[in-house]
């Protein structure tokens, strides 16, 4: 129903847009003088588009900002959050200063008969304010996401809780180790089959008391490593409130450490939902 709507709309103006470009050249064929008036009610409509376009932005973006992203329970997740926002705060700062000249700048210099625009061919004061600024900006950002990234996906200390993911079409699975030994076993893809949906190698000792579990259960305040990888095809494992994304890739294992700060009774009463539960997703299309 939507699409059909939206269909409407763009062919209602397709034919506006028809009418008034055959008006337009009507006028040319008549060869009738030239009146300024659409460009000066043109103008005048950039600048209300401007000015209302920008109104509701802040205003929507104001009234759900509490509603952009859930609660973070981690620890690195506090630290992308912050760079999320320092880059969101600058991006929009962008946006409004461009939003604002370019609708202002069609409106001041409008075409009138009796101004002539003046043209020069390049300027190297503009040209390197607009290059090096947004560079400088850039590669600080880069910077500080390179060194927050490496510190997540860096081994994990001797005391973390080890889990494993498998993600497979569809669900994911979580591998313990046992209580005993505390180590995952030993797994290899190509011994999966009917029985060992894992691929475990039996030769080690320390894949006898690994245990599964379709939910996933993690410590809070303790460091937890992730090890994830696929039986299938490509999958993403996603647990939005703990920040954490990463790819399950068949062939290889990738692995996340972080740090739960907020049990699950702690986010219910948080939230104020009773019935609050982590959620851990798939966040891309499964593919080759």
């Amino acid at each position: 129903m939507n699409m059909i709507i939206g269909l409407g709309v763009v062919l209602v103006l397709g034919i506006l847009f028809m009418i008034f470009r055959i008006g337009s050249l009507m006028e040319v064929a008549k060869d009738k003088k030239e009146d300024d008036s659409w460009n000066n009610i043109n103008a005048i409509l950039f600048m209300a588009f401007m000015i209302f376009g920008l109104a509701g932005f802040l205003w929507y973006s104001y009234k759900h900002f509490g509603s952009y992203e859930p609660p973070v329970a981690s620890e690195h997740g506090e630290i992308t959050d912050n760079l999320f926002w320092v880059t969101m705060y600058i991006t929009v700062f962008a946006f409004v200063i461009i939003f604002i000249a370019m609708f202002w700048f069609t409106y001041t210099y409008r075409y009138d008969k009796n101004r002539k625009a003046a043209f020069f061919a390049d300027n190297h004061y503009l040209e390197m304010t607009w290059t090096v600024i947004p560079a400088i900006v850039l590669a600080l950002l880069i910077f500080k996401g390179l060194r927050t990234w490496n510190d997540i996906t860096s081994p994990a200390s001797k005391d973390a809780v080890v889990i494993e993911m498998i993600g497979q079409q569809f669900a994911w699975t979580a591998r313990y180790p046992g209580v005993k030994d505390k180590e995952l076993g030993h797994h290899n893809y190509k011994l999966i089959d009917a029985v060992n949906e894992f691929g475990l190698d039996l030769s080690d000792k320390n894949s006898f008391d690994d245990f599964k579990s379709l939910t996933l259960y993690l410590p809070k305040g303790k460091e937890v490593l992730l090890k994830i990888r696929a039986k299938d095809v490509i999958h993403s494992v996603f647990l939005p409130h703990f920040r954490v994304k990463m790819d399950a890739v068949p062939g290889m294992e990738t692995h996340f450490k972080f740090t739960p700060t907020k049990s699950t009774e702690d986010m219910r009463a948080e939230t104020g939902n009773p019935n609050f539960n982590y959620e851990m997703a798939f966040t891309v299309p499964c593919g080759k």
